[in-house]
């Protein structure tokens, strides 16, 4: 076991590395519904790629001086969905990094088309047993502010996995090691980047 740790470490670093060098200036973009996993992972997958995180919730809040819940009492969804746009356009803009976005930014055509252009997106599956028992450990997902929010999570799995499934990569979120679906990421980003069906250079941003 000792004796070939090192291979596999070694392994490991240089799929990490061709995946950089294969990104470029684009982001890895972790699409899904709340409680996916997208920020505990993405900020995993960063650190094992070496590049930046960003929470795009985080973001908004930052800008806005407000927390989302807040945006969502103050000013409505839509104005929400409006500066979430905004703030995702100009994060993509800024180089290679792990991007996690809020669960409806990805439904939205325009953020769509700008994550297809500068980046990787990867949809982290979640069903919805495993996403209810998640969010009941926190009181500050608006959309879940009902009193059904089992029926409400089937209606938004329902509306969103179609589009999620636009991604370019799926990976299947559940309750194992945290580390065992970064690994699941790294390679499957290697394999679309890397590997015998990779995009070539002309279908690449």
């Amino acid at each position: 076991m000792s004796e070939t740790a090192p291979t596999v470490t070694a392994a490991r670093s240089q799929h990490e590395a061709e995946v950089v060098a294969a990104l470029g200036e684009r982001a890895v973009v972790l699409v899904g519904m709340m409680g996916a996993g997208k920020s505990t992972v993405g900020r995993r997958l960063a650190l094992r790629l070496g590049l930046p995180f960003l929470d795009a919730d985080t973001e908004i809040e930052n800008a806005a001086a407000m927390t989302i819940p807040e945006i969502f009492e103050t000013h409505g969804e839509p104005h929400f969905r409006d500066g979430e746009a905004r703030v995702i356009a100009r994060l993509l803009d800024g180089g290679a990094k792990v991007l996690a976005t809020g669960g409806g930014a990805f439904m939205r055509a325009e953020t769509r088309d700008r994550i297809r252009d500068k980046a990787v997106s990867m949809w982290l599956e979640a069903d919805a047993d495993v996403i209810l028992r998640r969010v009941k450990r926190r009181a500050d997902r608006p959309l879940l502010k009902t009193p059904d929010p089992a029926g409400t999570i089937a209606r938004l799995i329902e509306e969103r996995h179609p589009v999620y499934r636009a991604a370019d990569i799926t990976i299947a979120s559940r309750d194992v090691p945290h580390e065992k679906i970064v690994d699941e990421c790294v390679a499957a980003l290697h394999d679309y980047l890397c590997g015998a069906s990779a995009p070539t250079l002309s279908e690449t941003p």
